[in-house]
């Protein structure tokens, strides 16, 4: 099972933050330039008129210059900082908050939802495999439920239309989760036949009715699939030869 990407969420945020971080420089550059340019003092001096706006009169009571010109630029500079500010901290707290939320109203409907569930095919692992797995299964009565560690995977299987847990299937409290005491299958769909194994050992435990159906590499891993209690094993690249040669 290939592992996710751990940054993507804060590659994310940054990608967010760019337009406002760079509206906020942007507005910066300008309000400095614009100083300079019109008040004739320095870039010193320009970077504290935007921290001390009232800094702006009293320059003006000792200065001569376009004191009605610099403040008017000055209201415009300000506010447009205001909002940009306003922006920035706007898109961290939903990055941070709203995500979350929505995450976990999206856990909560679905933990319901399982609770009532009943002769369920749990699906562990949504790669390619278990995507075609699922999807073939969804074309019948059976309801699917998939659990899958990789967050993209995840929320694929949500946006497919499948009930879905975001965690380790070969994990107690996943399976557990998932119903497998009430469920009529449990399918190790997961590209690592190690990993398939230990979900057959575990949901042999949990559930000796259950009826597995395990994904393996090889004929030497159907071998110990079957010795620790899968019901049918498939082996990918056999199935596909087998279908490759009645098509001949």
């Amino acid at each position: 099972m290939e592992h996710s990407d751990s940054t993507g969420p804060d590659r994310s945020l940054l990608r967010r933050l760019s337009r406002p971080v760079l509206a906020f420089v942007g507005l910066v550059a300008a309000g400095v330039f614009g100083f300079v340019t019109f008040g004739g003092v320095g870039v010193v001096n320009a970077l504290f008129w935007l921290l001390d706006p009232t800094s702006i009169e009293l320059h003006f009571q000792t200065h001569e210059g376009p004191a009605t010109l610099v403040k008017g630029y000055a209201i415009v500079v300000l506010t447009g900082l205001v909002v940009a500010g306003l922006w920035i901290g706007e898109t961290v707290l939903s990055a941070a908050f709203g995500g979350q939320i929505q995450q976990e109203l999206t856990r909560m409907q679905i933990s319901q939802r399982l609770q009532e569930l009943d002769d369920h095919i749990v699906v562990c692992g949504y790669g390619t495999f278990g995507q075609t797995v699922a999807e073939q299964i969804g074309g019948t009565d059976a309801q699917v439920v998939v659990i899958e560690k990789q967050t993209e995977q995840y929320e694929r299987a949500l946006d497919d239309g499948h009930l879905a847990l975001e965690a380790d299937a070969s994990r107690e409290g996943a399976l557990t989760d998932a119903g497998i005491k009430r469920a009529d299958t449990v399918i190790g769909a997961i590209d690592d036949t190690n990993a398939n194994i230990q979900i057959a050992v575990l949901a042999s435990q949990l559930a000796p009715t259950v009826q597995l159906i395990v994904r393996a590499g090889d004929r030497q891993d159907e071998t110990v699939a079957r010795r620790v209690g899968a019901d049918e094993v498939i082996i990918p690249e056999v199935v596909s030869g087998k279908q490759v040669c009645e098509r001949l």
